[in-house]
Order: C-alpha cells, then structure tokens, then sequence
C-alpha cells in the first residue's frame, strides 16, 4: 500500500507494523501512550496494543534506557523514546556501559537488541536542550549503531531495520522536517539496509554529503548549483555509525570535490571523521581541499539566532561554488 505521509506519520506506521508482526516488541517512554509523545510518534499505539506493550514510563530516563537494556536481554525488543536529544544524557550510563557492550561482555550469550529513538537538531525554535545535535558522541562509541533518517520512506524502512536489528541502534529522528515534508511511501514493511549511504543523485563535479534536516537544504543547493552548471552527486549518509565510506569514496574518485554538510559543531563532528578517512584513502583523486559547512562550536542559541547558526541551502551553496573555483 502506498501513501503520501510525513516523516512523523512514516515513524507511527514502522512502529505500528513491528507491534503488530512482533509480539516481543514493545515501546516505552515519557508520555507515550495516551499522549502519543511529545509530538505524536505513537499517537493510536498503546488504545491498538495496550498498557503493556506501549508503556508510559516516569521522567526519567536513566530507568527508560536500563528497562529497555533488562527487556532486551531476555528477550524482549524494546523500542525506547526520550522526548529530546537534549534529555538523553542521563541515559547514557545505561546505553553506553551496557547496551553498547553487552555481546562483547557475555561474549555472545547475551544481545542487546533495543533501539533508542530521539527526536534531534534545531529548527523549531526551541531551547537548547531541545535542539542538541550530538550524534557524533554515539558514534564514538563501538557497538552502537546510530542511524539518522531524512525522508518519510527511509525513516520507514530505515526503523523497521533498526528493530530488527540485534544489536542497540540510537535512531535520531530530525525534528525539524517531521511535518515539513511529504512523500509518497510504500507501506510494505520491508527495511532499507543499515550501514549503507544513499545516493540521491549522481554527478560529475562535485559531492556533498550530508544527512538529516540539513540534507534537505543540501537539496535545495543542488538546485541553485544546477542553475550554474555545476553537476552535483548528492549522498545521504543515513547511517551514522558505521559510515558507508565505499561510497563515498567511490563518489570522490569521480568528482573530485567533497563538500560534508551537518549542522551539529565542527570540531569532532561526523564529518570530520569522513574528512579523516577521505585524507588516508582519497588524495591522489582530490581536485581541492575536503570542505565542511557545518554548526558552530556553541550551544544552540535561542530562536533569534537559530537560522544563523544552522547550515542553509546558501551556505552549501557558497562553499560549493568556492571548491569549483579551486
């Protein structure tokens, strides 16, 4: 079946489905249920499946994120939500002492099949702790997957493999085009493959590389660069962690040029770990420099100055028309 949906409404069917197929499957969170979330993910879920299968769980997510490891390990698929980025910290103890490190502890005995979901990045006009953009911090972290989906149909086939994934996945959803954007998607519940990046459009003169909300101003870009002759390869990275360099390289070896778009800080961000890789395996195919547009290294500022600190289609843009002219 097929149906026009923002991303939001792509999230509420994966879940719906991996619900309905998978008994083990459960969703807890902050307001969950009856509320349906802080912006409606699992809105119907819990009146459909029940108190205990989509459960409201108290402020606190240390005790969310250390439900879902205890599930996981007997047996259970537990789909975690914190209702911000922002507000994951706590958690941390919980996702990167244990999830992360389960199957290495118990030396395969036990997994850690669980996903924690996230709404992420700036846009709304929110404070700072709702607008974090850390991914790179997951990243860091080895035996977690972190996956980041910027259109209804990869959010779709993006969860529905993160669910049945048997290792942890932080799955962070960019808030900022959760009702922005339509598309037409096939409900056919079936996943994309994780650790493979997308490419969106192929090209000749240069890539850019992004992922998120800040892939959609990347799109806009490619359009003002079209109207210059400038012919773009335009990849979503998606997963996070690991990164699908192969195709990013592959990419590189034909333009030339590498432009990385993300709006979380530049300093340790993923784009300079792509920078990083790109340095040890691309350089005799380098036409000029790897550039990144990407966030300051600042907190998020309040809303006056959202638009000045979050990467635009005229940044990408700009930097983009620099690396052609090198």
């Amino acid at each position: 079946m097929k149906k026009t949906i923002t991303l939001l409404e792509a999230i509420n069917h994966a879940l719906d489905h991996a619900l309905k197929a998978d008994d083990n499957v459960v969703l807890l969170g902050q307001d969950i249920g009856k509320n349906g979330g802080v912006f409606r993910a699992t809105e119907g879920l819990q009146s459909t499946y029940g108190e205990t299968r989509v459960i409201d769980m108290p402020l606190a997510e240390n005790l969310i994120a250390g439900s879902a490891v205890g599930m996981a390990t007997q047996g259970l698929i537990p789909v975690a939500e914190f209702q911000f980025m922002g507000f994951i910290y706590p958690a941390l103890d919980q996702i990167i002492n244990h999830a992360s490190r389960m199957r290495n502890r118990t030396r395969g005995r036990l997994t850690c099949k669980a996903v924690f979901r996230a709404p992420y990045c700036g846009g709304i006009g929110a404070p700072e702790h709702h607008s974090e953009s850390t991914e790179a911090m997951f990243a860091h972290i080895p035996g977690i997957r972190v996956v980041i989906p910027s259109s209804p149909a990869r959010a779709y086939g993006l969860l529905l493999a993160a669910i049945a994934n048997p290792d942890p996945v932080v799955f962070l959803e960019p808030k900022k085009i959760y009702r922005s954007i339509k598309q037409e998607v096939d409900l056919n519940n079936k996943p994309l493959p994780l650790d493979k990046a997308f490419v969106l459009k192929e090209g000749s003169d240069l890539t850019i590389v992004s992922w998120g909300a800040t892939l959609i101003e990347a799109q806009k870009a490619v359009n003002q660069l079209e109207k210059l002759d400038v012919s773009v390869e335009l990849i979503d990275l998606a997963t996070i962690k690991p990164i699908d360099i192969g195709t990013i390289l592959a990419s590189v070896q034909k333009t030339g040029r590498i432009l990385i778009a993300h709006e979380a800080a530049k300093t340790g961000g993923v784009g300079a770990e792509i920078s990083a890789q790109l340095a040890e395996k691309a350089l005799p195919y380098l036409h000029a420099p790897i550039k990144r547009v990407t966030g300051f290294d600042a907190v998020m500022p309040y809303f006056k100055l959202e638009n000045y600190f979050l990467p635009d289609a005229n940044k990408i843009t700009n930097a983009a028309a620099e690396l052609m002219e090198y």
